[in-house]
């Protein structure tokens, strides 16, 4: 059996990277259902043309990854009837921390942020993977703020436990390069200057092989790890019985 042919990103005007987590071909052959998990990019963005096609969706839950800081800076997602905003903060080292030089190779260097990130973050991480697992808040989305680093951990760790080879995972996770392409034209437009240290947004396939490959290494299995972090066998259960179709 293949995977779903889902037509994953879903255009908005200020979003760049919106898209479907659904698709994939999981355990048993079963698939990742579609319309169920969303990641994306900031929501404040949302404007006037696009508050139609983002209430199409459904969306009961918003899972927003940012920094507090992050958030009052720019705001959350517009009210909608029915959303509910959880905002989960990973605690994480700031990139300024630990700066990326030009020239060195970003998916070492993204892996290693990665794993940094799921040593410090576990309880957001767990809690973030929880509200995934639980029905009644689908559909969700993940969000953080351009959704290619927190945004894809979190749906990288939930792909991993339903079973999504690693190839897949990395493929999804890779989309996010044309996505940041389109967010830096818009950046660039606002006048507004990149934060120091940061690496370019490009999203490299081998960073989520090498973050995942690493993470049994140290834990067992993705579900390990998940386990050490806090999320319950019960929602491990649910996650796999609430995504897979």
């Amino acid at each position: 059996m293949d995977a779903i042919e889902v037509n994953r990103r879903i255009p908005f005007s200020a979003l760049f990277n919106f898209r479907d987590v659904g698709g994939h071909l999981g355990h048993d052959g079963r698939t990742v259902r579609p319309g169920r998990l969303y990641r994306s990019d900031s929501l404040h963005r949302i404007a006037d043309a696009d508050r139609e096609a983002f209430a199409a969706l459904g969306v009961r839950t918003v899972i927003d990854l940012r920094r507090p800081y992050e958030v009052e800076r720019d705001g959350r997602v517009p009210d909608f009837d029915g959303l509910t905003w959880r905002h989960i903060h990973p605690e994480h080292a700031e990139w300024d921390e630990r700066p990326y030089q030009p020239g060195s190779d970003l998916a070492r260097y993204l892996a290693d942020r990665y794993a940094d990130l799921a040593e410090t973050g576990t309880a957001g991480l767990a809690e973030a993977i929880g509200l995934i697992a639980d029905t009644a808040n689908a559909p969700v989305v993940v969000h953080c703020v351009a959704g290619k680093d927190r945004t894809g951990i979190v749906c990288g760790l939930t792909l991993a436990v339903l079973g999504v080879p690693d190839d897949a995972i990395a493929a999804d996770y890779a989309l996010s390069t044309e996505a940041g392409a389109r967010f830096l034209a818009w950046f660039a437009s606002t006048g507004q200057q990149m934060r120091p240290g940061l690496p370019p947004l490009t999203c490299p396939a081998e960073a989520m092989t090498l973050f995942l490959a690493e993470l049994r290494e140290a834990h067992g299995s993705v579900e390990g790890y998940l386990r050490h972090a806090g999320v319950t066998p019960a929602q491990l259960a649910a996650l796999k019985e609430h995504l897979l179709t």
